[in-house]
């Protein structure tokens, strides 16, 4: 092939897309069709739990047009990451989904699943072996008492197993977790282009249109032999040589290294070129090989949680906050002493040190804070009754020039204390060496129509 066009329809499948920019697109007879549902930016909770990113409405709505052009126009559909985990529950989800909408519009369309799920003792062997390593400097070293307590795990795959579905020229792909690269990186070797341009273009499509000025949904990627072009379908939209590089520069740990399954993106050399007002040509990219590492998420469940939000505006209260604090644990403690060490409380006051903490340079407080008091408790009861009490301090403790003895804060809601249920934290986040880049990935084939 002299070019590879790939459509990317929104940067996470479920946040919607105007259905006039993909019609548009179609102008331009792209070859495929691509796009990401999954991201760890939230979280562990979707992985813990098996919720996903959007309400299952959002995700029928897109499968409906986005299945109308795999039938009508015979141009395949790549998923990854499905569900916002990547699980197999939520592979076999999507896959549910897009079996009944072929079934109601009689679409006869062949679907490959690829799995992600990783079991805990074949982790425990690799660990065992001395093939797991932390993912970052900050991670610590996995240890067996932190996988014994690991609920979930999945692994990011690279290009490999989306290769083996592509071979089979599968019309629908509905991938489990995956590097975010990978679907349009995998289409683009498969083809014979240049895996470095292959990657970068998959690094920067994978979000979309969020490369371009202003942000869009729906982009067009154009894969040529020395380079590759950006377009934005939206008419308000145009991609500039400063937008495309900075968003090259997005989610990195390092400006011009991209480390992936099997290899590093190197763009120190790369070339930002404006063809007209609303394109950029993309080129200069090296893709260096390296040994082969799956990166694997893991969760487990750290307790049940509730909480209650309060706005302040009283600066006596402001500046009383920590005490109230501190009154706060001690009240809940002469209450529930039977609870001791068995929940954790905070308060975080946005408008003073909500967002950074500890790392907050100017601690100056604004005229008028929310106070967040989040509970986790070792059941749902513990933590509700913890935040109650925490709450009817807040509400009532005193301090320094109170005047009323109470209704010094408003509370957002009721019910005032809200149960949020299971709570989750990444106990595994970790890189484990692989010998073969598909064995953790089995792929299913399914007709469905």
């Amino acid at each position: 092939m002299s070019e590879l066009k790939v459509l990317t329809p929104t940067g996470m499948m479920g946040y919607g897309f105007p259905e006039e920019d993909l019609l548009k697109a179609l102008d331009h007879n792209p070859d495929v069709m691509v796009v990401d549902s999954g991201s760890i930016d939230s979280g562990p909770q979707k992985l813990g739990s098996g919720s996903m990113t959007t309400p299952e409405d959002a995700y029928r709505a897109e499968f409906k047009i986005l299945l109308k052009v795999v039938n009508d126009k015979k141009i395949p559909l790549y998923i990854s990451s499905a569900g916002g985990a990547g699980s197999n529950q939520q592979v076999d989800s999507f896959r549910k989904m897009v079996e009944e909408i072929c079934q109601q519009e009689g679409y006869q369309l062949s679907i490959a699943c690829i799995y992600a799920d990783i079991s805990k003792e074949h982790v425990r062997e690799m660990l065992a072996a001395g093939k797991v390593k932390p993912c970052g400097k900050s991670v610590p070293e996995l240890t067996e008492d932190e996988l014994d307590c690991t609920k979930n795990i999945v692994g990011q795959m690279g290009i490999e197993p989306f290769m083996r579905a592509i071979e089979r020229d599968t019309h629908v792909i509905i991938a489990g977790r995956a590097y975010d690269p990978a679907p349009i990186a995998a289409i683009g070797i498969y083809k014979g282009f240049d895996p470095a341009l292959c990657w970068h273009m998959g690094k920067i499509l994978e979000c979309g249109g969020l490369c371009a000025e202003p942000a869009c949904q729906v982009m067009l990627g154009t894969l040529r032999e020395d380079h590759f072009e950006l377009e934005p379908l939206s008419e308000d939209s145009c991609c500039t040589e400063i937008s495309v590089a900075a968003h090259t520069l997005y989610e990195k740990s390092h400006p011009y290294l991209l480390p992936g399954p099997g290899g590093t993106l190197d763009l120190s050399g790369c070339r930002f070129e404006q063809i007209d007002n609303r394109r950029v040509k993309v080129s200069g990219s090296q893709f260096v090989r390296t040994p082969y590492t799956v990166k694997l998420e893991g969760v487990k469940m750290t307790g049940y949680r509730t909480t209650t939000i309060a706005g302040v505006r009283d600066p006596n209260v402001i500046a009383a906050l920590d005490e109230i604090e501190t009154m706060a644990r001690y009240f809940v403690l002469q209450n529930y002493p039977q609870y001791e060490n068995r929940f954790k409380m905070r308060f975080q006051v946005y408008g003073r040190d909500g967002v950074l903490g500890a790392l907050e340079p100017d601690l100056t407080p604004a005229k008028e804070v929310c106070v967040v008091i989040e509970v986790l408790g070792e059941t749902q009861d513990i933590a509700t009754h913890i935040c109650a009490k925490a709450r009817v301090a807040l509400l009532h403790a005193p301090y320094a020039g109170r005047i009323a003895t109470s209704g010094n804060c408003g509370f957002m809601l009721t019910p005032l204390e809200i149960p949020l249920g299971e709570t989750y934290e990444f106990s595994i986040y970790h890189l484990m060496d692989v010998s073969d880049p598909c064995v953790h990935f089995p792929v299913k084939y399914f007709n469905v129509g």
